[in-house]
């Protein structure tokens, strides 16, 4: 029993012993990484897969997370590819603050069984703080009497970023009398000296603008205010902007009436600059019928004033200011008789809205004024503000009428405040006024106008159905249901549809949505017309011409128009064993539907038999050779060309060309071999004829002279003459050529060398109309020339002369086509070529 307590004890010890050597096995070191701070979520920052040599389709099914040691999740492993993302914000400054480097610690966890791997993630700074100073204004007091050379020293700015992302300079705004002073001791110092002396009477207050800046790519940078507040010295007295004022009152003023105001001036500031009035030796007469507030100088009445009395004062008024420097002035007052009754204006009547297309001469309203004074003083005269569609016409005694004089347009105006002006024929004479606000109704008499004569709008291809193409804004000057304004569109089609099957409209709002997704390879442009129609009654109108245009996206793959897509059968080109370096062997022709940029193509190798033996132009498409052919060459050269254009994301497209190096036909194994089992007795049979036959077409010396003349003015080729030509490339016609924009910028011809698909067939030939342009290649294809041109071999080493020669060559092709029922011949030693058609 006790043995077996032992045991069940010592078991979760042993478990725990294993789980930590488990945990110390799995801990295999620390990865470490960088990201910048405020990178986006989703940010791919290393893949952890890869660098632990760890398998991703197992990370669900191992329970694979990253957990970070501070609570956060800032990053985390995506269990689809096993890379090592950002999941939040990142702030650098906040984390570390000036502290560096800044790194963060994380734990990537696996279980079954248990992994445990430290993630070392470093955050690198990014400027993205600007300088910032304590305060948005510096304060700076300076005497006037400061000398030359004085130092003020500021309050230097922080960035929360660090090393070169922090502050590294400042700049003073241009001044006359600072300049900027930066010690570089650990932390900088900013200090501003004084180089010329102040003078606060001229100028008071001085503004300097002290800019910090950083150094990030872009440069940020921040600023602060510095107000320079100049002290004064006591060195000027008050002077009154006028020696002597003249005034007059009215023989009734109450007290309290204001009479002048005087103004002396200092200009020192402070206490030196504050200013006390008095009168000064006034007479007691005078103190009792004025008053002068010693601070503002306001003088006013403070006694009854009588013309008959007495008819002008001379007063005399002193300045004083903080230091005891003092200045004077006169005051002159005239007492003058008073006309003391106003006019009274009074309204009979008034017609209000008035109509816009009211006549000129329309009565508006009726006036009445009166005086309560006699004489000159109770004559009124009334009259209007100027420059208004209105005019006072006197009618009868005391009486005016207000009529318009010219036709009322709401939309200029639409109401108006007509000032009557009442004035007594007294001395001075005295007046009043009343306001007559007029509104003006409104007519629809104003059809809606579009703010541009014509609209313009581009839509991308591929547009999702629904969206906005553009807005037109038409506007009514009118009022309410006169100036509210809809939208339709003109009925009419664009290439025999409906214009309402590609663009609706809001009625309200005249925003243009797409009806449909457009393809900028069926249309490029269009045009409509819009309608705008106000409310009234009867309703205006007017409409505009709006130009849709298509613009292009990169939604066309390019097309191999050659070498063909591979098929039943496949196009092979011959190159010359004697071809030199830059010697041009084939080309890759290829077209793109989209315009513009999203055409430009490009040609790239991808895969080749031989790396290092031929190079494609970059935009030509041309293939040549980077180097001589050497005879240690592979004969047969696979190419995997790549035809990528110009959009984005770019779109491709590969094709193969194979190419043969070689100098006869006859020199490739394989065509040994391309003969069908069901042709081999049948062949044999017919070359045992065609011995037989060749002795009795000898005799023949008419044909054997033709031959020789023909051979002896046929030029030699370096592989075979043309029999029948290849017909030109076809391009689709939605492949339209425009200068600087269109995929095939030159014309060039090669030879080319295709079959016709049969097995009997023979070969098609076509040459190139360069001469200087090698001849590219040639289709390897079954066909019983070959198997002549091999019987004819027992011609070669025979000792013939040249003319006796070619004359059995000729009298082999022409047998070898009847016998074996061929449509043509071609002999490679004689060069010589006959073509028969056999219906």
């Amino acid at each position: 029993m006790a043995a077996a307590k032992a045991r069940g004890s010592a078991q979760p010890q042993l478990r725990c012993a294993l789980f930590l050597l488990a945990v110390a096995q799995a801990s295999v070191g620390d990865l470490r990484y960088s990201v910048p701070e405020e990178t986006k979520t989703k940010y791919v920052i290393g893949s952890l897969t890869k660098d632990l040599n760890l398998d991703f389709k197992l990370l669900a099914a191992r329970k694979a997370r990253v957990d970070y040691q501070g609570g956060r999740r800032y990053c985390g492993i995506d269990l689809n590819s096993g890379e090592f993302i950002v999941l939040e914000r990142i702030d650098r400054e906040k984390l570390c603050g000036q502290t560096l480097p800044c790194l963060l610690h994380f734990e990537f966890i696996l279980e079954s069984p248990l992994e445990l791997h430290n993630i070392v993630l470093e955050i690198l700074d990014v400027n993205d703080n600007a300088p910032i100073f304590p305060k948005d204004l510096i304060k700076l007091e300076i005497s006037e009497a400061a000398p030359k050379g004085t130092r003020f020293q500021l309050a230097s700015a922080r960035d929360l970023d660090v090393g070169i992302n922090s502050v590294q300079n400042y700049i003073l705004g241009q001044n006359e009398h600072f300049v900027l002073d930066v010690q570089i001791n650990k932390e900088r110092y900013v200090e501003i000296v004084l180089k010329n002396v102040l003078d606060r009477e001229k100028e008071e207050e001085h503004s300097l603008l002290l800019t910090a800046v950083d150094g990030g790519n872009p440069t940020r940078s921040g600023t602060v205010n510095i107000q320079v507040v100049v002290i004064d010295v006591n060195d000027n007295a008050p002077v009154f902007l006028q020696a002597t004022y003249e005034v007059s009152v009215l023989e009734n003023a109450p007290p309290g009436t204001f009479v002048v105001r005087v103004s002396a001036t200092d200009k020192d500031a402070g206490s030196n600059g504050e200013i006390t009035y008095y009168f000064n030796h006034a007479s007691e007469n005078t103190e009792h019928l004025f008053h002068i507030d010693h601070r503002s100088g306001e003088m006013t009445v403070a006694g009854k004033l009588d013309y008959e009395e007495d008819a002008s004062y001379e007063v005399e008024i002193q300045a004083e200011d903080g230091g005891g420097q003092t200045g004077r002035c006169k005051v002159l007052v005239e007492i003058t008789d008073i006309n003391d009754n106003a006019p009274l204006i009074i309204v009979k009547s008034v017609s209000n809205p008035i109509s816009e297309n009211a006549a000129p001469g329309t009565e508006i309203a009726i006036i009445n004024v009166k005086d309560q004074d006699y004489g000159d003083n109770s004559k009124v005269f009334c009259s209007i503000s100027e420059n208004l569609p209105f005019k006072l016409q006197s009618s009868i005694k005391n009486y005016f009428t207000l009529l318009t004089t010219v036709g009322l347009d709401r939309e200029e105006v639409n109401e108006y405040n007509v000032t009557i002006t009442a004035t007594d024929g007294g001395s001075p004479p005295l007046s009043s006024n009343t306001v007559l606000n007029l509104k003006i109704a409104d007519i629809n008499d104003n059809p809606p106008v579009f703010d541009e004569q014509s609209y313009k709008a581009s839509v991308a291809e591929n547009n999702k159905p629904g969206s906005s193409v553009i807005t037109v804004k038409a506007r009514d000057p009118d009022w309410r249901q006169n100036g509210t304004v809809f939208y339709s569109l003109l009925p009419s089609e664009v290439s025999g549809v409906p214009v309402s099957s590609f663009l609706s409209i809001n009625s309200e709002t005249g925003v243009i949505h797409a009806v449909r997704s457009f393809d900028y390879e069926q249309f490029r442009s269009f045009k409509v017309h819009v309608v705008a129609r106000d409310n009234g009654s009867p309703p205006l109108s007017s409409n505009v011409t709006v130009s849709v245009f298509i613009t292009d996206e990169n939604d066309n793959s390019p097309q191999i128009l050659y070498p063909a897509p591979a098929g039943n059968s496949f196009m092979t080109e011959m190159v010359p064993k004697a071809a030199h370096a830059g010697s041009l062997v084939s080309k890759v022709i290829a077209v793109d539907a989209d315009s513009g940029q999203n055409a430009w193509l490009s040609y790239q190798i991808v895969k080749s038999t031989d790396p290092g033996l031929f190079t494609i132009g970059l935009h030509s498409g041309e293939i040549r050779t980077q180097r001589d052919i050497s005879e240690s060459d592979t004969m047969k050269q696979n190419l995997i060309i790549s035809v990528k254009d110009n959009g984005q994301p770019p779109l491709s497209a590969t094709c193969a060309v194979y190419l043969l190096i070689s100098d006869n036909l006859a020199e490739v194994p394989e065509l040994k071999d391309m003969s069908f089992e069901e042709n081999n007795s049948k062949l044999t049979s017919y070359l045992i004829i065609a011995l037989v036959s060749v002795s009795t077409f000898f005799l023949t010396f008419i044909i054997l002279t033709v031959a020789m003349w023909f051979c002896r003015r046929k030029k030699p080729r370096l592989l075979f003459d043309s029999a029948v030509a290849i017909p030109s490339a076809y391009f689709p016609p939605n492949y339209a050529e425009v200068e600087g924009a269109g995929t095939l910028r030159s014309s060039y011809n090669y030879d080319t060398y295709l079959t016709t698909g049969s097995r009997t067939s023979d070969f098609k030939f076509a040459r190139s109309y360069n001469d200087v342009t090698l001849p590219a290649a040639q289709t390897l294809k079954k066909d019983t020339n070959e198997d002549v041109n091999q019987s004819l071999t027992h011609l070669e080493g025979a000792g013939d002369s040249v003319s006796t020669y070619n004359s059995k060559c000729v009298l082999w092709c022409w047998s070898l086509t009847f016998l074996l029922d061929l449509s043509s011949c071609s002999c490679r030693y004689c060069k010589f070529q006959l073509k028969i058609f056999l219906f």
